[in-house]
């Protein structure tokens, strides 16, 4: 476990002078929430980047839980560009980057082999928001994403709040309005690591994880959903029982051959479209540590860190692959191409809406 130094009061032993740049013409800089219980959010408007969560394990001992970086220059310039950003105009990927609304065929940036993935390289998590922190446990965040920008039709006008409430709730609402018809999938891309950022940072193998999924979306060797849902039943992919992320990761199943491990977007199980519920569970049984994660959104893409390569963040701590593990909740991949899956459509008039929650908890 790394220890951080405090000289300016924080846990995450972060300065925001590190974070303070001028970058796109706006000034980017470092905001701490803090709540009753001693837990931080550390943040930058860089991309809505998480820099720290640090909350207790079951002996009292605080450590961040999500990979991060400790300057404006490393989140910038990190190994995984994504790293714990907001992800937009569509998080995941879109088949060969392409997709028709109302007969016009829209051409993206190929990032992800042959496919667009995340929003392309100038997405949402490679801007500077507007940013006001209005309380100690409040942070708003806002972007005007250009009409064209990255290939995506419509201005759109997204607000994104950051929350850390007094039950160690990570809470993020996001909203959106556009002046022509486009496509949202808005995420967050958090890579948690619930024992705590080190040097190296320690595998998720043990984490004990449920998922309130009956199916899942099987992919192609790109990565691209087939278009139809499978049974998690009888497969590596049924956590609807906990299980470890270690388990059956390196089964001898073609999905997770095609994922490099977990990289699969799971169908919530929801009796009603757009309500807030719980999606999944992770325990690190070590650290007695815990995070449940509701949303309103219909799906979530697990992702267990499987391309990580050691790299450098956080205070020296190192990232080493399945270090992390993601709970991106989110439509569906390759919706645009993909009739029958829930719209990602957005039109004017019209209103963008989710919210998700991070809950942090202990296990004795």
């Amino acid at each position: 476990m790394i220890n951080t130094s405090t000289p300016n009061g924080y846990l995450c032993g972060l300065k925001k002078a590190d974070f303070q740049k001028e970058i796109q013409g706006k000034q980017t800089d470092l905001f701490i929430l803090k709540n009753k219980c001693g837990a931080e959010v550390a943040a930058t408007n860089y991309g809505g980047a998480v820099c720290a969560i640090m909350v207790p394990d079951k002996n009292g001992t605080f450590a961040n839980v999500i990979q991060g970086h400790d300057s404006i220059e490393n989140v910038v310039n990190s190994h995984e560009p994504f790293l714990s950003t907001i992800i937009g105009r569509y998080g995941n990927r879109i088949a060969l980057g392409k997709f028709l609304l109302d007969g016009k065929e829209y051409q993206l940036a190929i990032n992800n082999g042959p496919n667009h993935l995340h929003g392309g390289p100038t997405g949402f998590h490679a801007r500077v928001w507007d940013a006001e922190q209005t309380d100690e446990q409040t942070l708003h965040l806002h972007y005007l994403s250009a009409d064209g920008e990255e290939g995506f039709p419509g201005n759109l006008d997204i607000h994104v709040t950051y929350q850390l409430s007094d039950d160690n709730e990570f809470i993020i609402n996001y909203s959106a309005t556009t002046d022509k018809k486009t496509i949202v999938n808005l995420t967050h891309h958090g890579f948690f690591s619930l024992s705590g950022l080190a040097n190296p940072t320690a595998t998720i193998d043990n984490n004990i994880v449920t998922i309130n999924a009956d199916y899942y979306l099987p992919i192609d060797d790109t990565s691209i959903p087939y278009g139809q849902v499978a049974e998690v039943e009888g497969t590596p992919f049924d956590f609807r029982n906990p299980h470890t992320v270690g388990c059956r990761i390196n089964d001898k199943f073609q999905q997770l051959t095609f994922g490099a491990g977990y990289d699969h977007c799971f169908v919530l199980n929801k009796r009603e479209a757009g309500t807030l519920t719980f999606a999944a569970k992770c325990v690190e049984p070590i650290s007695g540590r815990s995070m449940e994660v509701y949303t309103t959104e219909p799906g979530v893409q697990v992702y267990t860190s499987n391309w990580h390569n050691g790299f450098a963040g956080w205070h020296g701590a190192t990232f080493p692959a399945r270090s992390a593990i993601c709970f991106e909740v989110q439509h569906f991949p390759d919706t645009p191409n993909k009739g029958h899956f829930p719209s990602c459509v957005l039109k004017p008039g019209e209103e963008y809406k989710q919210t998700t929650i991070y809950k942090f908890g202990i296990e004795k």
